[in-house]
């Protein structure tokens, strides 16, 4: 069976790390097996939808690496087929109209919970007559539609959580259409599901008590139910639930802060494994051998101190090939691999290289503490062209002449020509300052 899975988000605001997760997810166990991706749009909801919206799911997603084959499947334009679905429904009574008010059938669970009973709906609405139903619509009201469930025991094999067991006797029959005629989500993700020949449906955990549901309404519509995977939420570092509405885990933030795409990515993907979190080469190596049973049950921890040490280790781990059009966009064109190797070690963030060219090229204001030792380590800097061995050397000479050692002998030696207490290796920036500017800032010229 060739596998396809899909992701589903509503356009109603911008993607999250969570949302984000649940996408790479089934991106790389389609990738593993082979399968196909489908991005669809669960945009109904007409008053929440935004045209930019939209266009930010496509660009957080091709951000991420993540691609598709097809156009995005847009319920919006689907509506029919739900309308189609929902009379074959009412044609077997497995969906019935009722006529409750929000405040009447939340009075009813009230009195439920005061009688310490569940909260289940009783099936008012399918013991009315029709002469009963005509009288309310004439009072002005609209029925909404619910689903027939049939009150039985669902055993299925969830890809993540292993053999589970769902009682739909322990649940209300859901409302699949609204008053206002608006088609709610159960009903037309079951139907687009089935028409899109969906085979695996991976996605949160809040979502295991629907797949009872969801799973009859396959049936009665005559669809195979594809397989089900529900990963465990996150949580913050803190351990408290992680909200998907904290701004700062849009992928857009998450761009905008610098944090480095493959890290992301590795993050999301090794997220509620026990997987090390390591930097990668490239999204598709996390395809190999993908496999949810490396999944656990218990709450995937989120803690935006690891990503951005994996971010930073991402960047650490970059050759100078992948860092080129990078930096050259941040306009470092006349950067060379010397540059970048020297630097990278040091940066969080990879637009923070731009922080190290002043530093090696100028202009710069040295620190000078003691100039009468910089006048003696210019006097026994190597004449001939600096190099990779030129520190060690300088720096020994240095020691023999004036008897310092270790931080007296190397930092006011960093201050002078570099203007910083730290930084890259000077064995490495020191050849790429060169030996005119390093005169000229041990001199306390400005170069």
């Amino acid at each position: 069976m060739s596998v396809v899975v899909r992701f589903a988000p509503s356009p109603t605001g911008y993607l999250h790390a969570g949302n984000a997760r649940i996408a790479l997810i089934n991106w790389l166990y389609a990738k593993a097996h082979g399968g196909r991706f489908i991005l669809r749009l669960d945009d109904t909801d007409a008053a929440r939808v935004k045209p930019e919206y939209v266009a930010a799911i496509g660009e957080d997603l091709a951000w991420l690496g993540i691609d598709w084959r097809d156009e995005p499947v847009r319920q919006s334009a689907r509506l029919a087929l739900y309308q189609e679905a929902a009379n074959r429904l009412k044609a077997q009574g497995r969906l019935y109209p009722c006529y409750e008010t929000a405040a009447e059938l939340d009075a009813k669970r009230k009195l439920q919970a005061a009688a310490h009973k569940p909260p289940l709906y009783d099936r008012t609405g399918l013991k009315l007559t029709a002469d009963e139903r005509a009288r309310l619509e004439a009072e002005g009201r609209r029925p909404h539609f619910r689903f027939l469930l049939d009150h039985r025991t669902i055993s299925y094999d969830d890809l993540v959580r292993g053999p589970t067991t769902i009682e739909t006797a322990s649940q209300s029959d859901p409302v699949l259409i609204k008053e206002d005629g608006t088609v709610l989500y159960t009903l037309a993700s079951v139907v687009d599901d089935a028409a899109l020949g969906i085979t695996h449906v991976i996605r949160g955990e809040d979502h295991v008590t629907n797949t009872g549901t969801q799973i009859e309404l396959f049936e009665a519509l005559g669809a195979s139910a594809p397989r089900f995977g529900h990963l465990s939420l996150l949580i913050g570092a803190d351990g408290a639930p992680l909200s998907k509405r904290i701004e700062s885990l849009a992928l857009k933030n998450l761009r905008a802060d610098g944090i480095e795409t493959l890290a992301l990515a590795s993050f999301l993907a090794k997220l509620g494994t026990g997987d090390p979190l390591e930097p990668i080469n490239a999204l598709g190596d996390l395809a190999k051998g993908f496999a949810l049973d490396r999944f656990g049950k218990a709450p995937a921890r989120f803690d935006p101190a690891e990503l951005s040490s994996l971010s930073a280790r991402t960047i650490h781990a970059m050759s100078f090939e992948r860092a080129r059009p990078r930096l050259s966009a941040l306009g470092l064109g006349a950067a060379d691999a010397a540059y970048w190797n020297a630097v990278r070690g040091n940066l969080a963030r990879l637009d923070d290289a731009k922080t190290w060219w002043p530093v090696i090229n100028g202009p710069l204001v040295p620190v000078i503490e003691d100039a009468a030792f910089a006048m003696l380590a210019a006097s026994l800097l190597p004449d001939d062209r600096l190099d990779g061995t030129s520190w060690g050397l300088w720096t020994k000479r240095i020691a023999e002449a004036s008897g310092r050692k270790g931080k007296a002998l190397f930092h006011p030696l960093r201050l002078a020509l570099t203007g910083r207490g730290d930084g890259p290796a000077m064995a490495d920036l020191l050849p790429l300052i060169g030996r005119e500017r390093a005169l000229a800032r041990l001199a306390g010229h400005t170069s």
